[in-house]
């Protein structure tokens, strides 16, 4: 499944999905009957590389997903798309989550007017996530920009391109993110 991990590479013929729809290997067109359990880590490796989590930080967001009120697979997903890394990805000053990450850890990303630099940091409702002057002349920041318009910004988030910054309206809901993630199987897997 593709998981749009590479950026823009993903969007073009170059990407390895496109070119071959089976695992590498020699055995990797063989077809295998996948079990209950097998499905489930799947899902729940799939959304660790998507959002690239660790796995106790994956454990410790359900955990705090299951302790909140509400659809614990939906609490597990606002989590994983409040952390700061996204929030960067999804406004568009970065191609990919990886690139979004790095941008975070090298101080081109500030929090209501204060430098984040951990690309965990849970942001709130209201607040204003910018790049920094020092990265706005970034070549790199700035043609992730200029395609953002192909992506397009959540309805969650608010873009102010000439400013480089972005806020936070809402929380989002599982209709606003459009990923094919089955979270049913996660909580499956944690509930064993």
């Amino acid at each position: 499944m593709q998981l749009y991990l590479k950026g823009d590479r993903c969007y073009t013929d170059k990407c390895a999905i496109e070119r071959r729809h089976y695992p590498p290997g020699q055995h990797g067109q063989r077809r295998s009957k996948l079990s209950d359990y097998g499905a489930q880590l799947r899902e729940k490796q799939k959304v660790k590389r998507i959002y690239g989590v660790l796995e106790k930080q994956f454990s410790s967001y359900f955990e705090k997903a299951e302790r909140q009120k509400g659809v614990t697979g939906t609490n597990l997903l606002v989590f994983l798309e409040r952390r700061l890394d996204n929030i960067v990805y999804r406004l568009g000053f970065a191609n990919s989550r990886t690139q979004a990450r790095q941008l975070v850890r090298h101080n081109f990303i500030k929090v209501n007017g204060a430098r984040v630099n951990l690309p965990s940091f849970l942001v709130k409702t209201g607040d204003v996530v910018q790049v920094s002057e020092k990265g706005r002349s970034l070549p790199l920041i700035r043609d992730a920009m200029e395609a953002v318009a192909r992506r397009g910004c959540p309805p969650w988030l608010e873009f102010n391109k000439e400013e480089a910054q972005g806020r936070v309206v809402m929380f989002p809901t599982r209709e606003d993110i459009t990923m094919p993630i089955q979270e049913h199987l996660i909580v499956e897997l944690y509930s064993k």
